[in-house]
């Protein structure tokens, strides 16, 4: 008679099954490196992936295939991971957003695809990678997209006019004195109407007036590329965030930094004080001894602590409220920095409501 107890080999396959595992993705461009690793973080294999869509799929059934997959923690997924990052969230895995080790740990360990692989499967184990990532398939991420081309535009803008006073500071006498201490907007648009002969071109004053020339059309140029992406952005923007966007102090480029901040899932913003460490703008203990202070955070998205900063000095010159603040807290012996630093996270107030409401009402 035959045996019906099942064998050893088919028990091991079943209780592979059963068991749970996590994995962890190192991203690159053109190739992923994966590894999975038990409960327990003892490491069960490690493979690498072309980071394509056929790609993904195979690294989701190759993770599968030794257990329950119970999250994956992912590098990079606002660049090279978002894909990944996308697919897996697709097919219901849940994926958290590792940072990449920090350099005392890679002096210790070393650098490789599969140690860091390895490494961010571990940390989505202990609990020490917790980052929910950007979904990235919404009305911000297009926001983001518009802001990226606005971003480059007025960087290249404002290049172009330093170079356009560096040039004018070392001209020659007659385009000096013409040109020097002259708005930027007066300073485009005489360059703008400057000639130069050609056949001249080895005098430093012609070749100096043809390089100014072409400097302030490049100005132009890039100024109405920057006209045109506002012109896009506002609408997009207050569609989106129409509350947000009526706060005092917030116009649309603030406006589109919070959101891009926030991303497109508002399950990240699981509370205030989250939003305030988010922006960098959360008071940090700094007690020793007998001295009992909080200092500014240093952390956190710079680009939203910057929109946090515009917004409080426009409010600090036009709203009589914040400006009534300011006085009391003087009388009270606090710095303009640090009443700045209480203005923000009061202000991380108004726009965490005001951004709860948003996403409620785009979800409904």
């Amino acid at each position: 008679m035959f045996s019906t107890r099942p064998r050893r080999a088919d028990l091991t396959s079943m209780a592979a099954k059963k068991r749970s595992v996590i994995g962890g993705v190192d991203t690159h461009r053109d190739t992923h490196h994966a590894a999975i690793i038990d409960s327990t973080g003892g490491l069960l294999a490690d493979a690498e992936f072309p980071a394509t869509s056929d790609g993904y799929a195979d690294l989701l059934a190759w993770m599968r295939s030794f257990g329950r997959l119970v999250a994956v923690g992912v590098e990079g997924t606002g660049s090279y991971g978002a894909g990944l990052a996308r697919h897996l969230g697709s097919r219901k895995v849940p994926v958290v957003e590792v940072d990449r080790p920090d350099r005392r740990t890679r002096r210790a360990k070393g650098k490789s695809d599969p140690i860091d692989a390895i490494a961010a499967a571990r940390a989505t184990l202990a609990g020490t990678a917790m980052g929910i990532p950007k979904t990235r398939t919404g009305p911000v991420e297009a926001i983001r997209a518009l802001r990226v081309a606005r971003h480059g535009a007025v960087k290249a803008r404002t290049a172009a006019i330093n170079q356009m006073r560096g040039l004018v500071a070392a001209a020659p006498e007659a385009l000096r004195a013409e040109l020097t201490k002259r708005s930027a907007a007066v300073l485009v648009n005489r360059c703008a109407t400057l000639t130069a002969d050609l056949s001249r071109l080895h005098d430093p004053e012609q070749a100096t007036a043809a390089a100014l020339a072409g400097l302030a059309r490049r100005v132009k140029a890039l100024t109405e590329e920057i006209r045109a992406l506002d012109r896009q952005l506002t609408p997009l923007v207050r569609r989106t965030a129409p509350r947000t966007s009526a706060l005092f102090g917030v116009g649309t480029d603030v406006a589109a930094q919070l959101l891009t901040t926030a991303g497109d899932n508002p399950d990240r913003l699981h509370s205030e004080a989250a939003l305030a460490h988010l922006c960098g703008a959360a008071p940090i203990p700094a007690n020793s001894g007998r001295v009992r202070r909080h200092r500014l955070h240093r952390g956190g998205d710079r680009g939203a602590n910057h929109a946090l900063h515009t917004t409080a000095l426009c409010r600090l010159r036009y709203d009589e409220r914040t400006r009534a603040y300011q006085r009391r807290r003087i009388t009270e012996g606090l710095s303009k920095q640090e009443i700045l630093r209480c203005l923000k996270r009061y202000i991380v107030r108004d726009i965490y409501t005001a951004l709860r409401a948003d996403f409620a009402a785009l979800t409904t």
